[in-house]
């Protein structure tokens, strides 16, 4: 309970960023939320094999009817169902993994097929593309949070919950930033040491574009690196709830009766 807010009319919209897939589609990949896929299909339909195929950009997509291998909906994969253990996945005999039909396949672009292009990393796609400024640009946000190793088409769905908290940071430094508020509840959670400070300078990056982030943590060093710090407690539970200390970092540790002062006092 507050007496009043003030900002809010400040405030365009409130996004929550959590560890779940940004899409929850098993067919979901970097190259299809970031939008790159759209550029990279329209590239393939313009090459010269393509024409003489008749291929639209429709072709090279796996989620739709055309090109991809009708066999496994172009999934590249086959569920097999052990009634009492957990499914198995296996590559799909008719096109081998890739998605797609032979003659699709055929189609090359800067000597690539559009299925040895979704088996690049993002890093390898970013210098692959790279006098392909539209697909850069969409691909360079997840460089920038850490994901560069990460396949163009591999499947949201097999990603950590870390990897997956950047993916959705990556798509938000896309968008504008000014009058949008990013909240985030304890997302060092199973965290690295090393991917925590990938977090804060996708945190960072927010802000710079606009954008206000509120973060309920307890670890120190997202803490130390606040603008502004609110310290509830004593305790936990119906014990805490109660304003013990808000202020820079620096002034919530010169705060005797607050816990987190204390603890941050160790590392400013």
């Amino acid at each position: 309970r507050c007496d009043r807010i003030e900002g809010a009319d400040q405030v365009r919209d409130v996004v929550l960023v959590d560890q779940s897939p940004a899409v929850r589609s098993p067919r979901s990949n970097l190259a299809t939320v970031s939008k790159a896929f759209d550029s990279i299909r329209k590239l393939f339909a313009g090459t010269r094999e393509a024409k003489a195929l008749g291929a639209k950009p429709g072709w090279f997509s796996f989620n739709v009817a055309g090109g991809r291998c009708e066999s496994c909906e172009g999934s590249g994969e086959v569920v097999i169902d052990l009634q009492f253990l957990d499914d198995v996945r296996v590559p799909c005999e008719a096109c081998e993994g890739t998605r797609y039909q032979s003659r699709v396949l055929e189609v090359r672009w800067a000597g690539r097929s559009i299925a040895e292009v979704l088996n690049l990393t993002i890093d390898e796609a970013i210098d692959f593309f790279g006098s392909e400024s539209k697909i850069e640009n969409a691909l360079r946000p997840f460089q920038r949070l850490g994901l560069g190793y990460v396949l163009l088409g591999q499947p949201l769905s097999t990603l950590s919950g870390g990897e997956n908290q950047r993916v959705r940071l990556a798509l938000a430094l896309a968008e504008p930033g000014a009058g949008t508020l990013y909240i985030l509840d304890e997302p060092t959670t199973g965290l690295h040491g090393a991917d925590v400070e990938v977090l804060l300078s996708g945190l960072d990056a927010l802000i710079s574009i606009g954008a206000s982030v509120v973060v309920i943590e307890h670890h120190l060093e997202v803490i130390r690196r606040a603008h502004w710090v609110i310290d509830l407690g004593p305790s936990g539970g119906p014990d805490g709830g109660q304003l013990v200390a808000t202020g820079p970092p620096e002034e919530v540790a010169a705060v005797e009766h607050s816990r987190t002062g204390q603890a941050l006092r160790q590392i400013l």
